[in-house]
């Protein structure tokens, strides 16, 4: 009623624990915060409250269903990862859908953030944002450079349009959102499809399968674009980071540096390497590659948090591949 939704205006006064609501908090990222945030002192000493939403508390599309969570949940702080994803192939079949359903959910978590006085928004955009004619590295000045790759519009021009409603936002309003670019993330609970999921888990799988059956292990296309991978504990802990300290409405690229890019091939040897695959290896060459490489600059974030360690990539693929087996069951596939 009219007092529940007086009540949620009110502003929060400094001595008032911070409730920060994360979207999507089941999914790869999700999860990863959520243990990052329960090993980290600071949670506690700073008196923070964290709720992590999954499909089951409402549809994001719904307006209704996500005012009724602010007024539950009383946010002060939102992390907004919640997204409807899909692999390239859904993608560029249904472009209208993701294109409508991406805005619905950012749409209504911004307007509603907004009237709730959250203090802080920090959005998850992709790198699909960036523009598909660019010079490497991309940096955060160049993602309205030009159109995104044309195989999945709907979804790319969604995601730019956060970094859009930012800005406006913080003009019209004064409303301290921004958002957030992570390169390939990876890691425990992610979607290892191999038909709809990403380049790493999906090659995790595949060597799953090949193990148990013998057959050859075969990598879908030359194995020679370059990615950048991220760990998603690694990425966690930025996006905590973020919250806390990054007060810009400018994207901030959450990578690991240009140096630290590896080849496909790279990446499916250490994931033969940490499974123990002895069988044989192939290219199916016949396979498209996608696109040869997506370089993003993590200058501006090195430049902030220069004291920030990352997981070395062995070591990040060799806990996830042991979680993908441990959990196989469960795990979404």
């Amino acid at each position: 009623g009219a007092m529940a939704s007086q009540d949620s205006k009110r502003q929060k006064t400094a001595d008032e624990p911070s409730v920060v609501l994360v979207t999507g908090g089941t999914g790869l990222v999700g999860k990863a915060i959520e243990r990052v945030i329960n090993e980290d002192p600071e949670t506690a000493k700073r008196g923070e409250e964290w709720v992590f939403l999954s499909s089951k508390d409402g549809d994001l599309r719904d307006r209704a269903a996500v005012e009724a969570i602010f007024n539950k949940h009383k946010p002060t702080h939102v992390i907004h990862l919640a997204a409807l994803v899909g692999g390239l192939f859904k993608n560029m079949k249904y472009k209208v859908e993701f294109w409508r359903d991406n805005v619905a959910i950012n749409d209504n978590v911004l307007s509603l953030s907004k009237e709730h006085k959250v203090k802080k928004v920090v959005s998850c955009l992709s790198t699909c944002v960036f523009p598909d004619k660019t010079t490497f590295p991309i940096d955060e000045t160049m993602i309205h450079n030009g159109p995104p790759h044309h195989s999945n519009e709907g979804y790319a021009y969604a995601k730019r349009m956060i970094d859009v409603q930012n800005r406006c936002y913080r003009e019209e309003y004064g409303c301290n959102f921004t958002s957030v670019i992570p390169t390939n993330v990876f890691g425990p609970h992610d979607n290892f499809s191999i038909e709809d999921g990403h380049v790493l888990p999906g090659l995790m799988h595949k060597v799953y399968r090949a193990k148990l059956s013998g057959e050859p292990f075969t990598i879908w296309g030359s194995g020679t674009p370059l990615r950048q991978f991220i760990y998603s504990f690694d990425l966690a802990k930025l996006f905590v980071w973020t919250m806390r300290h990054y007060h810009s409405v400018e994207p901030l690229i959450l990578s690991v540096g240009e140096e630290d890019e590896v080849d496909i091939k790279t990446a499916a040897m250490t994931v033969v390497e940490a499974m123990e695959f002895k069988g044989e290896v192939k290219f199916d060459t016949s396979k498209a590659d996608g696109q040869y490489k997506k370089t993003a600059s993590n200058a501006k974030l090195r430049e902030l948090y220069p004291e920030f360690k990352f997981t070395p990539f062995k070591d990040a693929v060799k806990e996830t591949t042991r979680w993908f087996m441990d959990n196989y069951e469960t795990a979404r596939k």
